[in-house]
């Protein structure tokens, strides 16, 4: 009877059916790579991978990554809340038209990009000619690999935060403002808490999908070794050369890095969540 009641309840018609196919392409997909990845790494054993990672490139090149991934999320969290934001609440001509370009970059391959970008900004391109005058360079220094970081992070933040702002009761704001609350007080005590939740996934999805980045960003980075040179090219480089267990390490140093990263990201969700529920 119990078991009858459970199966009643399911959203999902034909549960086991659907539970099996989930658990078989999860497999697939994530969890069988990771897992040859980590059997790799046990093969090598811990010794060998911090040999092959203590050298001053694996370092300057994951510090890299791991910097301006946070960077260019850092900048999406702001300035992707201000789009999503102008996008929902006013009306304007060509919004539909920025809308939709918001999604180009999920549909534009990663080397188009890169290249584009690196036409644009190189020291003969349209807009580095005019930053040329004011001693800023983009193309081929960090400043370019922020820039395309920033161009494909983009919309995870917006699509993630932009149905949040459509629900968002303009009354709420509407009865702070009644209160006597200022502007800034309504957003800070308002608007961010509800849109927080929403904030950190966007940040978290753009910061998993700039971490790993390749396409974009080879073309615009110059690609020099303890300068420009990120830690999924410096993988790519090892395989060339045949040097698995070299690829392997640096693979697994990025996997423990942006597992912490996103680690950290849930336990601030969850204390975000336990904070709104107390209060």
């Amino acid at each position: 009877m119990t078991a009858l009641l459970l199966r009643s309840r399911s959203p999902l018609p034909g549960f086991g059916l659907s539970f099996g196919i989930t658990l078989a392409m999860l497999s697939l997909v994530v969890l069988l790579p990771i897992g040859a990845l980590l059997g790799r790494g046990a093969l090598i054993g811990p010794g060998e991978i911090w040999s092959m990672l203590d050298s001053r490139r694996v370092w300057n090149a994951l510090a890299l990554s791991f910097r301006a991934a946070l960077i260019a999320s850092l900048f999406n969290l702001v300035f992707g809340l201000v789009l999503a934001w102008v996008l929902v609440r006013y009306r304007f001509p060509g919004r539909r038209l920025v809308d939709a370009a918001i999604d180009l970059p999920f549909a534009l391959p990663t080397a188009v990009a890169g290249i584009a970008l690196t036409a644009l900004y190189a020291p003969n391109g349209v807009f580095g000619r005019l930053l040329a005058p004011l001693g800023l360079q983009v193309a081929y220094t960090e400043r370019g690999i922020w820039l395309a970081l920033i161009f494909i992070g983009l919309p995870f933040v917006v699509r993630a935060v932009q149905p949040v702002i459509e629900d968002l009761d303009a009354e709420v704001e509407e009865a702070s403002a009644t209160l006597g609350a200022r502007r800034l007080t309504t957003l800070r005590r308002v608007v961010l808490p509800t849109l927080t939740p929403a904030l950190l996934t966007g940040f978290a999805l753009a910061l998993a999908r700039s971490v790993g980045e390749y396409g974009s960003v080879i073309f615009i980075a110059g690609n020099l070794p303890n300068v420009t040179e990120i830690a999924p090219l410096l993988i790519v480089i090892r395989l060339e050369e045949f040097n698995y267990d070299a690829a392997t390490a640096i693979g697994l140093a990025m996997l423990a890095i942006s597992f912490a990263l996103l680690f950290l990201i849930n336990a601030l969700q969850v204390w975000n969540r336990r904070r709104i529920g107390h209060a």
